[in-house]
Formats: C-alpha cells, structure tokens, sequence
C-alpha cells in the first residue's frame, strides 16, 4: 500500500548541493565506503545482514544525488569470523583508499578493527579512515577502546538492559527473580554486568548466573535445566544467532513458561527454535515498523522493492546509519572532498530525526544516542519474521537520554587537530 506520507527512505538529504559542479571541479576522487564483515564461515548468516543494509543504504545516497556529485563507491570485504583475517582486510580496504568502513557483527572484530584504526590514523594524518559501528555493542569500544573516528550507531549491554527492564517491569512480565543467561566473551560479560547492576532498579534478584561458550555448543538442554532449577519468574539473555536459536528451542521443549528479555529475537532462526512458547517474549531494539508508524510501513514495502525481501532489524540499522552518514556528508561545504577530519566533525553534530525520536552524536566518546523500541511477540503480526505467523508488536518507546548509559570514566578520547 502506498502513502502518502514521505518514507524516511525517500527523504534522504539531497547531497549534490549547490556549487557541485565547482566542487566536483575541485576534487576528483570519490567517497570510498566499505564493509568488513563476515560473509562467510560460522555466523555470516546473521553477521552479512549488516553488509547488504550497508550496501542498500549507499544505493540510496547515490540515488540521492551521490556526494559532490559523484556516486559513491562500495566494496565488501570478508573478514571470515576472526580477528586476523579482519586485520588482513582492514589493510587491504586502506591499500585500496577506503574512506569509510563499516562492521556490525562482532565485538570481538571491532575490538580489533579499531586498534587497526588508531594505528592507521596515527600514521597516516592526511588519510585517516572512520569507522562506522553498526552493530558492535562491547562497552569497552567506547570505553578504554574510544577513539575519535569509531562511532556507534547501535547500542550497548546496558542501554538495552535499561530499556527491557524498564518495559518488562511496567507490563508485570519481570517479577522478583531473574536468570542471567549469556555468551562468554565482551558482550555477554557485559550483559551479565548489566542485568546485575539493574537488579535494584528492577525490583529483583538475579538467581543464576550462565556464561557459556560462543557458538560452539549444540546442546542446551543443560542449561535449561539449571533455568527450571532457578524456579525464575523472568530470562534476560544478550544470546544471538545459532547461541539464542538452540537455547529458545531447549526452554521450549522443557515446556518451560518463563518470561524473556531478548536482544536478538528477531534475526533469522530464534522465532522458529521457540515456536508458540515465543509468544509474549520480550525485545529492546531501534527499529519497528509498526512503532515507526506510516514511516515504518513505507520504510518496509520500499526496501522490499529494491531488495525483494522486507529487512531485518540489522538492516534497517545498517540503512539508518547511512542515512546518518548523508545528514553529515549534506552538511560539508561543496567541495570538501572525501575529507574524513571533517566528516567525523560533521557526524559529531549530525541529527536524524525518526518517527519515534532523535538519532545524534554523543561527543565525548561517539556513542550514538537513539530512542528504542521495547516489543513483545505476537501471533498473526503484520509482519511476521522467521517463516511464522508471530511478529513483534510495540509496547513502549523508551527516549535516548533515559536508556543511554553515562559516558565511561576509562574513555580517553583524544581529539584531532
């Protein structure tokens, strides 16, 4: 169905700005955006997501007019899952003149790829690189990892703990024990940090504490049997991918009726491993169409039409996040040129604003500051995900400045000339 509203997809900010053809003039070389993500190997079915919104929002810049007239280019890098090949990948887009690279998949690879940036930048003063963070939600990359040219565009364990505690409590689904269950690495430490320091604040006690290998156990009925143990009224879990798809099909066939707070649930696998027993679970994310509204519903059917499929929530953030990109590139002077002192400047005071809030830049350690969408599961959604008849419907919108989490004393952000 057509409305009549504009889409956030067909307000992208015009880029070719008056005095392009003075500012093609003066610069001939084109904005080079990247992704480094993994498109192959164990979780590329969830990690390349990032990659294809990444690269449906460039085609939207372009469609928009480009910058300084001129297309932008793209180009995918596969950093297969591991540190070292992300390393191997981050000097081959620097080789290759990248300008702008994105990665949303792993905290890990982040972690890595933003020691790669620093290094870089420092070396290369007159070709500094950016970093674009769609996806990586570790604290400690805008803690003691910070750095000037790294900015999420996502959020972190404690923005989203903030948010389903919050919303679950306000819909009697949290109750007075919780079970922490998650990965044991960055993330899944700090959703645990996170689940425990909200303990007050949500009016429970955290009876069981589960960290467990990342994607590298196929049988979770163990850990289910600990959740019954715990005798839980609520699960709050960081789980993603293959990790939250065997646990959620464990709980299920334990005939476990216990309230969930997700992060991940709607990427590809997690509603169909649950099945029925879904129904009522909890999630804290950006985007929603039906909470976005006409927006929402238009923002869906046109990416449909270019990409055939409607997006998942990852790549509706990765087309945000461009559209973040255009609001700062549309407010360069003509001819700047692919200047990224100046575009990491500019995204510092770019806004977004969404059907639900405002997107913007926090200065000091480039945390995006967003509004989030808190949804449960339903049965016959609008949309429904996952090859089921169960979607995700609204149930609060928490504002940025409630659910973002003070700036890190270990951020040392140090700020170029």
């Amino acid at each position: 169905m057509r409305l009549g509203r504009r889409s956030l997809l067909s307000s992208l900010p015009v880029l070719a700005a008056p005095g392009t053809c003075r500012a093609a003039a003066q610069t001939n070389e084109p904005l080079r955006i990247a992704t480094i993500e993994t498109l192959s190997g164990p979780g590329s079915g969830v990690n390349r997501l990032y990659s294809i919104g990444t690269r449906q929002g460039v085609a939207m810049l372009n469609a928009a007019g480009g910058f300084n007239g001129r297309p932008i280019e793209f180009r995918e890098y596969d950093a297969q899952g591991t540190t070292s090949v992300a390393a191997e990948r981050f000097r081959a887009a620097a080789a290759d003149g990248i300008h702008i690279f994105v990665h949303g998949g792993s905290s890990a690879i982040a972690g890595q790829l933003i020691e790669d940036l620093r290094r870089h930048n420092m070396r290369n003063p007159a070709r500094r690189m950016i970093f674009l963070n769609t996806g990586a939600e570790a604290l400690e990359l805008t803690g003691e990892k910070c750095n000037a040219f790294h900015f999420r565009l996502t959020t972190n364990a404690e923005i989203r703990v903030r948010a389903l505690v919050a919303a679950m409590r306000a819909q009697g689904a949290l109750g007075s024990r919780v079970v922490s269950i998650n990965q044991n690495y960055s993330w899944g430490r700090d959703m645990e940090g996170a689940i425990t320091a909200a303990a007050a604040a949500g009016g429970y006690e955290v009876v069981e504490r589960i960290l467990h290998d990342t994607n590298r156990i196929q049988d979770f009925s163990p850990f289910a049997a600990r959740i019954a143990a715990a005798r839980p009224s609520a699960v709050i879990t960081g789980n993603w991918g293959n990790d939250l798809a065997l646990l959620l099909r464990a709980v299920s066939a334990a005939g476990l009726r216990i309230s969930f707070g997700t992060c991940f649930l709607d990427l590809p696998g997690s509603l169909s491993a649950a099945g029925d027993a879904a129904v009522g679970y909890y999630q804290a994310e950006v985007f929603n169409p039906i909470a976005f509204g006409a927006e929402g519903e238009t923002m869906m059917e046109e990416y449909r039409a270019r990409a055939g499929t409607f997006p998942s929530t990852s790549e509706v953030k990765a087309v945000l996040s461009m559209q973040f990109l255009g609001k700062a590139l549309a407010s360069l002077p003509p001819g700047t040129g692919p200047d990224t002192t100046r575009i990491a400047a500019a995204l510092v005071a770019a806004q977004l604003r969404l059907p639900i809030g405002e997107m913007a830049i926090r200065a000091e350690d480039r945390q995006l500051i967003q509004p989030l969408v808190v949804s449960h599961v339903v049965k016959g959604s609008r949309y429904p995900i996952d090859g089921t008849d169960m979607g995700f419907e609204p149930v609060g919108v928490v504002p940025g400045p409630e659910a973002v989490n003070p700036v890190q004393a270990s951020c040392r952000l140090e700020r170029p000339a």
